[in-house]
């Protein structure tokens, strides 16, 4: 018997190998989290709204935004309007939240606006105590502090955002994580030449809100904050598509959604020319809540009052997310289901902190 068990041994000895090596590649060792802040599904999906382009009450000049995001077919509209989104990712990675095919993603909790979902997104539940945009320290540890605090991720988490609620949303004070929002500058012991310019800008440059900065800034201090720290994790929000919103400017909405496409792109491929990240690193991107159809008033707005602001999407794109594209099952996905996929993608098991957190997304996994 002895001699078989240790034939039989070297024999598989090479497939236990490989089945350990496939195992292991099923894992990202990074990961990078997006959020763009009250983005619709139907523009992600259908592209620009002809009605809407032509409504002289949300735009200041039709004709041009008509020429420039008007298409045939809504499949060639949000290719138009988000091309690295329908050229890349819809190939290489997979999108959710299409009503369209019966493919639904909502928030579970009942505020459908932005703090009530980045605490979703961040920790997996929703908290009936976390019910305004106030600037309250989040009692809920995020999937964020909870990588944080593991020895792998210790010091290598990161997180950027317009709206300047999110260091308490993230807890910065007692996640010890850094987190550059609102108008918080770059800080370290050696600046960049780019960061030191975008500290001068960012002084310089006077935006449309008291409260949210322009989305470029947001996005190029994190960018080089990749390229000089090489963070493990990291999270960003952008926070135009929402403000412009708000501001009833159907305009601005599509060019920040059309800039931000371009922008992710950027992150992308920045990470496959890195080779501390190239082919590690998954990309998981999702909105915090949708917002009202037309008319005006009602896509200017959300919250319970505004019927579909409880609607939003999700992608993801890398090495261990298999290439859907635009899924077309019909199904109901929630929020909550962000936080595990997103750390299990990372190879671990989260729970949740306070509440318990939603499942994970298994067809988001290479399993």
């Amino acid at each position: 018997m002895k001699p078989l068990l240790l034939y039989l041994s070297i024999c598989l000895l090479p497939l236990f190998a490989w089945a350990q090596n496939d195992k292991k590649e099923q894992v990202a060792e990074h990961l990078v989290l997006i959020t763009l802040d009250g983005l619709r599904w139907q523009e992600v999906f259908g592209g620009a709204v002809d009605s809407m382009m032509q409504n002289e009450a949300l735009v200041k000049s039709p004709e041009a935004l008509m020429a420039k995001f008007s298409a045939p077919t809504p499949e060639a509209a949000r290719k138009i309007l988000m091309p690295w989104f329908w050229e890349t990712l819809a190939t290489e990675g997979q999108l959710y939240g299409n009503r369209w095919e019966g493919n639904k993603m909502n928030c579970a909790n009942r505020f459908w606006f932005s703090y009530p979902g980045y605490n979703e997104i961040l920790t997996g539940y929703s908290d009936p105590e976390i019910d305004s945009n106030a600037k309250k320290y989040n009692p809920n540890k995020t999937l964020l502090e909870y990588l944080n605090e593991m020895p792998a991720f210790a010091g290598k988490v990161a997180a950027f955002g317009s709206w300047d609620v999110f260091p308490y949303i993230i807890n910065d004070e007692r996640s010890g994580i850094p987190v550059n929002a609102g108008f918080r500058k770059a800080e370290d012991e050696y600046l960049t030449y780019k960061e030191q310019i975008i500290n001068e800008m960012q002084d310089q440059v006077s935006g449309p809100w008291f409260n949210v900065r322009l989305d470029a800034f947001t996005h190029n201090y994190m960018l080089e904050y990749l390229k000089k720290h090489h963070p493990r994790v990291v999270y960003i929000s952008y926070g135009e598509t929402d403000d412009f919103a708000h501001d009833g400017r159907y305009d601005h909405y599509l060019i920040s959604a059309h800039k931000t496409d371009q922008w992710i792109k950027e992150i992308w491929e920045t990470l496959q020319s890195d080779p501390f990240y190239k082919d590690k690193t998954t990309m998981v991107i999702t909105t915090d809540h949708g917002r009202g159809t037309s008319p005006m008033k009602e896509w200017k707005s959300h919250g319970t009052v505004y019927e579909g602001s409880d609607q939003i999407w999700a992608a993801a794109i890398g090495p261990n997310v298999p290439a859907l594209g635009e899924v077309k099952t019909e199904q109901q996905l929630y929020q909550n289901q962000i936080a595990k996929t997103v750390v299990k993608l990372l190879g671990y098991d989260y729970q949740g902190d306070r509440y318990e957190a939603g499942q994970v997304i298994k067809s988001m996994l290479k399993l």
